[in-house]
């Protein structure tokens, strides 16, 4: 699985909006995949890498580059011919060389830098199961609660945002979907099989989509982390375990790991944007960067073409009149400074330190444009330790988990947030994976109560109704003298909550 990091800007969102649409040449309409497979040349002992290829989005181009594909020992997987991207393997090493050149190609680039084959996933983090003890503790504390789940007690996020309130208002429209994106759902859960959407779900790993029953479930148990986002967002209120941030909507599932290493590669993501679109999806979720690059750099040409793939897809998603939002990152980094340090990349083969530029090298998708960045709060709406933040980067807040600094008084006494898990199970995890969803959920109840709503107009709605605790006047969370993270901004905006905090109560009201 993906470990998750960092994100965007609202300040960049109108500049990084005209230079990522001025290099694609186009904004995508619509899209349609086209698998095809025909081996061609093939270099002697040479590892088969992934690649996309970005056209111009018209057939006569497409059909002239797919057969130049197959001309310099590639073979094409998928082809989205209205987004102009096409996803191919190569033993070829020079098979992207041989394609920057051909008529039409406006990009191309090796989506990883190990062979298709490569191993060593990562992980964002141990989860912590819910024991049978601490359910118990827990079931009591809320006993006789009108209208609360069992659990519901160790769920101070829903009570920060006021979604326990909001459920006895509007708990939101079945008319509404959100796709996680993501390792997969355990969709037999029983907190999530009464909202789980099978016909808006697949397997997107590898660029291609697999709509086959239960294609879209986690490889195994442990891949836990988009069962948990799931929950997080669209938990039923039934009686069992947890309730989400908004539990009368559609959850389903669009998985893109790679069943190899976990990892959510490039073409994956492009897959599952359109697949979403075509879908009638009307938010998605990303709790991840797309691997193997933390940052892109658009002066590399290989991470350069992932950049615009990947945007082209999102791009078509949004037209098609989906918000996709997504987890700002949990590296503490600013990513309205002159420099970071990217120290992780490329993270399926050797990482190489290297110092990058966040205005020119980006995090995939959330810096992308009209991509909702959301950072981590915890119980007391203070900016999580973890939580990548800057001044026009990050759009929203969101409760994420602070296990150090912010403790819950809750049974559990955990800062972590309390969601579903495979095989019917409940355990904790903190990150901003965790703050993206219940953003995602505020947005889902906006669409509910706003069913004609563009992204842009939800957008604006979720700015408008977020809570600005305002830059803190002191954020040394170790209280060493050092600070851990500058705030720049006002009450209004600022780096570490952009609008605000999200609040579902305000929108149901």
């Amino acid at each position: 699985m993906a470990h998750l990091r960092s994100r965007r800007r609202l300040g960049l969102a109108v500049p990084l909006a005209l230079s990522l649409t001025a290099s694609l040449g186009f904004l995508p309409t619509a899209a349609s995949a086209a698998p095809v497979a025909e081996p061609v040349l093939r270099a002697v002992d040479a590892p088969t890498l992934a690649y996309v290829v970005n056209t111009r989005p018209d057939r006569r181009t497409i059909e002239s580059v797919r057969k130049a594909i197959v001309t310099a020992g590639g073979v094409v997987v998928s082809a989205y011919d209205r987004i102009g991207v096409i996803v191919a393997h190569s033993a070829n090493p020079d098979f992207a060389k041989a394609i920057r050149a051909v008529r039409g190609v406006q990009s191309a680039g090796a989506t990883r830098t190990a062979p298709l084959t490569a191993a060593g996933a990562t992980d964002e983090g141990p989860v912590q199961p819910m024991s049978e003890e601490q359910a118990a503790k827990t079931a009591r504390a809320f006993a006789g609660a009108a209208g609360s789940e069992p659990l519901e007690a160790d769920q101070w996020n829903l009570r920060a945002i006021g979604a326990d309130r909001a459920a006895k208002i509007n708990p939101g429209s079945t008319g509404v979907t959100v796709a996680v994106i993501d390792n997969g759902v355990d969709d037999t859960h029983p907190d999530l099989a009464p909202n789980f959407s099978a016909a808006q779900s697949a397997n997107c790993a590898g660029g291609r989509a697999d709509t086959s029953a239960g294609a879209w479930r986690p490889y195994t148990s442990a891949d836990s982390h988009g069962t948990h986002v799931a929950g997080e967002i669209a938990a039923a209120r039934n009686g069992i375990g947890i309730a989400g941030v908004a539990p009368g909507v559609k959850v389903s599932a669009i998985k893109v790991s790679d069943p190899v290493n976990g990892l959510y590669y490039p073409e994956s993501v492009v897959c599952a944007f359109v697949f979403a679109a075509d879908h009638g999806v009307e938010i998605t979720n990303n709790s991840y960067y797309v691997d193997p690059w933390l940052y892109n750099c658009m002066d590399d040409p290989d991470q350069r073409a992932i950049v615009q793939a990947v945007n082209r897809a999102q791009l078509y998603a949004q037209r098609k009149g989906a918000l996709n939002l997504a987890s700002s990152g949990n590296s503490n980094h600013d990513l309205d400074s002159d420099a970071i340090v990217d120290d992780s990349s490329p993270d399926d083969s050797k990482p190489v330190e290297r110092t990058v530029d966040p205005h020119a090298c980006f995090d995939v998708p959330t810096q992308l444009p009209g991509v909702v960045t959301v950072s981590a709060t915890g119980v007391q709406n203070v900016k999580s330790y973890y939580s990548s933040y800057g001044y026009g980067i990050v759009d929203l807040a969101a409760p994420g988990g602070d296990r150090l600094y912010q403790i819950p008084d809750t049974p559990s006494k955990n800062g972590r947030i309390l969601s579903t898990l495979p095989d019917g199970k409940y355990g904790f995890l903190q990150g901003t994976s965790m703050a993206a969803p219940h953003a995602a959920g505020v947005a889902a109840l906006l669409k509910s109560r706003y069913p004609h709503a563009t992204p842009a107009q939800l957008r604006t709605l979720l700015r408008a109704l977020a809570d600005n605790p305002g830059c803190p006047d002191s954020y040394d969370q170790n209280g060493d003298g050092t600070q851990d993270a500058v705030c720049e901004g006002g009450k209004r905006y600022n780096g570490f909550y952009g609008a605000g905090i999200v609040n579902a109560l305000d929108a149901v009201k």
